[in-house]
Order: C-alpha cells, then sequence, then structure tokens
C-alpha cells in the first residue's frame, strides 16, 4: 500500500499537466502518451551517460514542454484538429523515443538516481513511509507552483481561453499563444513525471506511457468528483488526491487476486464510473457538502472549464488585458458573485 501511495503522488504531476489541458484549456491532448515516455527516455540516457539526476531531469521536463509545442503549433498554426494534433505527435515520439534511447528499453539499476539513497537505505519502495514524507512535499510544491501561476495574469488569460476563446481574443490577447504555453507546460509536467518514474521503477521502456491520458484523466475525474472543483484551489488539490486513490485503488484490486493484464480495463472502468456516479442524486451531495454557504457563492453561479464562476472570469479577461487597477476595480467585479480571486 505505500508504494501505491509512493507512486500516486509522482503520477500525481503527471496528472497535474492533464488537468492544465482537459480542464484549464478545454482541450483533448492526447501527447501525453508520448511525452510520458520521452521524460523517461531522456532521464535514462542522460543518467547512463554520467549527467547529474537533476539535470537529467530537468532536460525531461524540457523535452516535454518541446513535445507540447510541436502539438501546439500543429493545432494553431497549421490548423489541424486539436485530437489529432496530439495523436499525430503522439507517434512521431515513439520513433524519437526508440531513438533516444537506441531500442526498446534502458536499465537505471545500477545507475544513481534521485532515489538511489533512499533504495539502498529501505526506505523507498518498502513499508516505510519516509518514501511518501519525501515525495509528498514534492507533489505539493509542483501543486502550489500550478495553482500560483493560475493565480498570474498569464494564467488567468490561460483560464479565460479555456473558458471562452473568442471572448479573450477580443481584448486583444493571443489564444494561440496561450493554448501552445498551456500544452508545452502540460506535456512538461508529465515528462517530468515520467523522468521520475523511470529513476522509481529503475528502466525506461517504451511502451511505459501507453494509457498515461487514461490514468491521467482518472486521476482528475475521480478527484474532482468527490472533492468538486468550483475553485482553481480544489481542483487542482483534489487532481493530486485523485491521482493517489486511483494508486490504491489499483492496488487493491491487485491484492484481491485480479489479473494484472486487466489493469487497462480495470482503468477504463474507473474512469466511466467517476463519470457516472456524479450524476446520481445521491453522489451530487458530496462535492455539494464542500461548498460555502454564505453569500450569492451558495449556488446559482456559472461555472467555467477550470471551475471559476462568471466573476472569476471577468476578472482573468480584464487581468489578461491590463485592466485590473490599483483602485480596488477587482473586487467590485466579484463583490457581485462573492468570489475573490
Amino acid at each position: 500500500m505505500v508504494t501505491a501511495v509512493e507512486l500516486g503522488l509522482l503520477y500525481a504531476i503527471m496528472a497535474l499537466g492533464v488537468y492544465l489541458t482537459f480542464r484549464i484549456l478545454d482541450f483533448a491532448d492526447l501527447t501525453v502518451d508520448g511525452s510520458f515516455t520521452t521524460g523517461a527516455a531522456v532521464v535514462a540516457v542522460a543518467i547512463i551517460n554520467g549527467y547529474d539526476p537533476i539535470v537529467a531531469t530537468t532536460a525531461a521536463f524540457v523535452s516535454g514542454t518541446m513535445a507540447g509545442a510541436v502539438t501546439g503549433v500543429l493545432h494553431t498554426k497549421a490548423n489541424i484538429d486539436g485530437l489529432l494534433a496530439g495523436i499525430l505527435t503522439q507517434i512521431g515520439l515513439y520513433s524519437i523515443n526508440l531513438r533516444i534511447m537506441g531500442g526498446a528499453n534502458l536499465s537505471l539499476l545500477r545507475e544513481d538516481t534521485l532515489f538511489s539513497a533512499l533504495r539502498a537505505s529501505g526506505q523507498m519502495g518498502t513499508n516505510s513511509w519516509t518514501g511518501p514524507g519525501v515525495l509528498g512535499p514534492v507533489a505539493i510544491v509542483v501543486l502550489a507552483i500550478i495553482i500560483w501561476f493560475l493565480h498570474t495574469d498569464l494564467g488567468l488569460a490561460m483560464r479565460a481561453t479555456g473558458d471562452n476563446s473568442e471572448m479573450i481574443r477580443s481584448f486583444g490577447v493571443s489564444t494561440d499563444a496561450q493554448k501552445i504555453l498551456g500544452l508545452s507546460l502540460s506535456n512538461g509536467l508529465v515528462a517530468l513525471s515520467g523522468g521520475l518514474i523511470a529513476q522509481y521503477q529503475g528502466f525506461a521502456d517504451v511502451s511505459m506511457g501507453i494509457g498515461m491520458i487514461v490514468t491521467g484523466l482518472a486521476s482528475v475525474i475521480i478527484g474532482q468528483a468527490i472533492i468538486g472543483r468550483l475553485t482553481v484551489f480544489r481542483a487542482a488539490t483534489a487532481v493530486v488526491v485523485g491521482a493517489v486513490l486511483y494508486r490504491v485503488v489499483i492496488q487493491l484490486a491487485l491484492q484481491v487476486g485480479l489479473n494484472p493484464n486487466d489493469m487497462k480495463l480495470i482503468s477504463a472502468i474507473l474512469v466511466v464510473l467517476a463519470l457516472v456516479l456524479p450524476q446520481v442524486k445521491f453522489f451530487k451531495r458530496v462535492p455539494a457538502a464542500f461548498k460555502p454557504r454564505n453569500g450569492g457563492s451558495s449556488g446559482g453561479e456559472a461555472t467555467g472549464t477550470d471551475g471559476s464562476t462568471e466573476g472569476e472570469s471577468a476578472v482573468a479577461l480584464s487581468a489578461a488585458t491590463g485592466n485590473l487597477n490599483d483602485d480596488g476595480a477587482a473586487g467590485e467585479r466579484t463583490s457581485a458573485t462573492g468570489k475573490d480571486l
């Protein structure tokens, strides 16, 4: 069970990347399956060639941003459908990953990685909670950075792009640039997670990214079905919680005797359940219990793809175009809805 929590915290970084495209940009990005492996391949090759694990992990993040940028350019500049652009990049990355690794897989068992010391001392990959204690703050730092970014002017513009691209475009914001940036950051996080997973498991394999988009979506949907997504903080936190819960459920499924070959099927079923159960009247009350009950925010507000309210979206539009001033205009815009970014 401890191992499941450790993996969940590492996969949470990938899930946050999926959250950026799926919820913030409202973009179905299938590049994830390829960029996850790219991150693992880059880390493995760099470490084997004597580079510091931190440098190798940073290189993995950069490689992921490049993959996401390709998808963004194909979609925005070549006018290719977003779904198809992601598929094309994913297919291309398969061959690129093989080129990077020089084969189908690479072993890191005898190499120094970020987790070598913890594994050698028996504090990771065992029943010790030291591993989750180390990985937890890492996931929290990434989560905090994402939440902070989404509340900056640039992040607000990105949120507005996902909510209403035509409106934010009318304010002079380049939605193409926002999509490319969002896809780059998303796949950077996915590749970062892939690099960490490769170091944790001790190998990189060309097929290790297959089904990652399902895992990411399952984490997003399960977490937000339980906690809700009324605010960015709650929605992003729910993704991390969902990633851990997802791995725990998978571990429990294995412990009760299910065939490991059925894991992809179980993942698909979990996603279906997470999508269907919130529509049942009883389960609707769970996220509703987390909603504030004071002022005008107790209900009746329209929400965007990222869970923001109309008032928040208005602030996002204004902030993105530099219309927010220091005389409290933002507070006036949001006072009608009781929301405050």
